[in-house]
């Protein structure tokens, strides 16, 4: 009788385990497949927390054409009246920051234009910038296209700046192509940054209207 009592202990653990790995595995998981764009991801192994393979799959692609310069495929995606507002931080703040039409970025690699993006955090100062300059520094300052954690519709780090991009951009589908710190100091992790892709769907088709880059500001 008390050896049939006693493998209870062992199998509680075990089923527990069971139940954690299959919610892990609910909210993890591999991203597979092509675009909808009719290309093929340019990353397509990094977890990702959330379930939409049509907006994980143009997400991929986008951040694939910006890393590439494929600027007339990123304008392809672009939203045909409203066009793509830039943020060079996580508070999009529509009266400074640039918005350019699909025309307008299909000529970005050749467009030599000082712009002004926004102003830059902490001192307030003008961004102001070639389209080449500001995507080197506040698009695609780090290889996003190997992030090791995607976001969908889910903010994956945040800084002390305001998110407010659900609150711009009502409705709005969003993908965090987040790469976390690896530098530690007093205050933690500082050198984590996220390329944000923000989407709104019509006439059954996501179309890119905001770019912007999270990260620790002062």
């Amino acid at each position: 009788m008390n050896r049939l009592k006693k493998p209870f202990p062992l199998v509680i653990p075990v089923l527990i385990g069971v139940i954690i790995g299959a919610l892990i595995s609910s909210t993890i998981f591999a991203v597979t497949g092509l675009s909808v764009f009719g290309r093929a991801p340019k990353r397509i192994d990094a977890p990702v927390v959330a379930n939409d393979a049509d907006l994980t799959a143009v997400a991929l692609d986008v951040v694939g054409y910006i890393g590439s310069n494929d600027f007339g495929s990123l304008a392809s995606v672009v939203h045909p009246d409203y066009g793509v507002v830039f943020s060079p931080y996580a508070t999009v703040t529509l009266s400074t920051n640039k918005r350019f039409s699909a025309e307008q970025i299909a000529l970005f690699g050749t467009d030599s234009t000082v712009y002004v993006w926004g102003v830059y955090d902490g001192s307030g100062e003008p961004i102001e910038m070639t389209p080449a300059a500001y995507f080197s520094e506040f698009v695609f300052s780090r290889n996003y296209c190997e992030a090791p954690v995607i976001g969908v519709n889910r903010i994956i780090k945040s800084g002390n700046a305001l998110e407010n991009i659900t609150e711009m951009f009502p409705g709005v589908k969003f993908v965090d192509f987040h790469i976390p710190g690896c530098d530690m100091d007093l205050l933690g992790e500082l050198d984590w940054s996220s390329l944000r892709l923000g989407f709104e769907e019509e006439d059954g088709r996501l179309w890119l209207t905001v770019i912007l880059n999270s990260r620790w500001t002062v």
